[in-house]
């Protein structure tokens, strides 16, 4: 029995919806998955290539909206016309450390790097770090994550979201325990209730994986559910929610006065 003909105009017209309806940029994968949670894709290498290859030539022909590359870049360090023109810069991109005088030291934790620009443009202006696992992370990151949660010198709260599967939970396991510096843990996806709840797609998960009877033992099943098909507003308010119980609103008005006091007098100088 042969699979279906997948209409490629109709699922680029929904695709390009889904892309619209991000305030932010969006990455292949998380198109991709947003198309399987939707029952428009099935769930396979095959249609992931295949996405891959109709929306890049969607974007020659200039029909198609920009995803994010965050591989690759333009490197290039920053000039100025002139004097006035770097006050002008400093100005616009001056701030004071926005989680001055919290009682928390809160980090944003995610699987998927692919995330972060969403992460990046609803928390961003709070001045919480997130941390993009991207998988086990290095020695060197979890050195770098340690040094940082000691200089706060203040209680630090780890929010994290990774995806449904033996490895994904492993990795959060695993890097907890080898930066051992959270005195507070909130895992806000994914989970079973929330797999259920917006209907997010299944597959099978890797029975290879060394990991899979422990996931088994907890689950008791062997399922794998990406982040990636979570829609952004449902995830964004898991955080949002997960971050109102340690974060306080009236110390952070405060800052934020100070700091355009100081970015005025930036006018000022010489």
């Amino acid at each position: 029995m042969t699979s279906p003909r997948l209409d490629w105009p109709a699922i680029l017209s929904e695709a390009v919806e889904i892309v619209h309806s991000y305030d932010t940029g969006v990455t292949l994968r998380q198109l991709f998955y947003r198309l399987v949670a939707a029952e428009i894709l099935p769930n396979t290498r095959v249609a992931y290539q295949t996405l891959s290859r109709q929306t890049a030539e969607a974007r020659r022909e200039r029909v198609f909206p920009a995803l994010i590359d965050r591989t690759r870049s333009i490197h290039r360090f920053r000039t100025f016309a002139g004097p006035d023109d770097a006050r002008r810069w400093l100005r616009r991109i001056y701030r004071r450390d926005r989680t001055e005088g919290q009682e928390f030291s809160i980090y944003i934790g995610i699987e998927k790097a692919g995330i972060v620009e969403q992460l990046e443009s609803w928390f961003g202006d709070l001045g919480i770090p997130i941390l993009a696992l991207g998988g086990y992370t290095s020695q060197t990151y979890v050195d770098e994550i340690e040094e940082d949660v000691r200089s706060q010198g203040r209680p630090a709260v780890l929010i994290y979201a990774g995806d449904f599967d033996a490895s994904g939970e492993d990795i959060e396991r695993d890097f907890l325990e080898r930066t051992a510096c959270f005195g507070t843990v909130v895992r806000v996806a994914l989970t079973t209730q929330q797999i259920e709840e917006h209907d997010l797609p299944e597959q099978m998960g890797k029975t290879t994986d060394s990991r899979a009877g422990r996931f088994v033992a907890r689950h008791g099943r062997l399922v794998q559910v990406e982040l990636d098909a979570l829609p952004p507003d449902v995830l964004r308010q898991f955080f949002e929610e997960a971050i109102g119980r340690f974060w306080d609103a009236d110390t952070h008005r405060a800052v934020l006065a100070r700091e355009t006091d100081e970015s005025e007098s930036l006018d000022a100088a010489p």
